[in-house]
């Protein structure tokens, strides 16, 4: 059974509930090279075997790149359709800000009208 470290780093506080994190760099990552049994190598010979195994290695690398390409443009399609709501919701935000203002000074005037009021009497 694996222990989860809980992952505090990003966070402003310690999260209730465990999160498992694994932090993988892709410029770091090692290719993993296709290798073919012996009997294989034994039955078509090394140089054929050889040239198998490049071209599994070069399908894919070639899956993992256009993988990539096509994660890289989902986020980026993700990215700007929350840069749109953010914009959306500032928007919204600012606007209720505005009334909240607006009502709490109607508040403190009508307020101050009837403590003037009052201490005349």
């Amino acid at each position: 059974m694996r222990t989860l470290i809980p992952a505090t780093d990003c966070l402003l506080r310690a999260p209730s509930v465990r999160l498992d994190y694994r932090r993988t760099i892709q410029e770091h990552a090692v290719p993993v090279t296709a290798k073919l049994s012996r009997k294989f190598y034994e039955k078509f010979g090394d140089e054929l075997t050889n040239e198998l195994v490049e071209w599994f290695n070069q399908v894919d690398a070639t899956y993992r790149s256009d993988l990539r390409e096509l994660n890289e443009l989902n986020f980026a399609r993700f990215e700007a359709k929350l840069v749109g709501e953010l914009n959306r919701l500032e928007a919204r935000m600012s606007a209720f800000e505005a009334r909240i203002i607006r009502w709490m000074f109607v508040f403190w005037v009508g307020t101050l009208g009837t403590l003037i009021a009052l201490r005349t009497l």
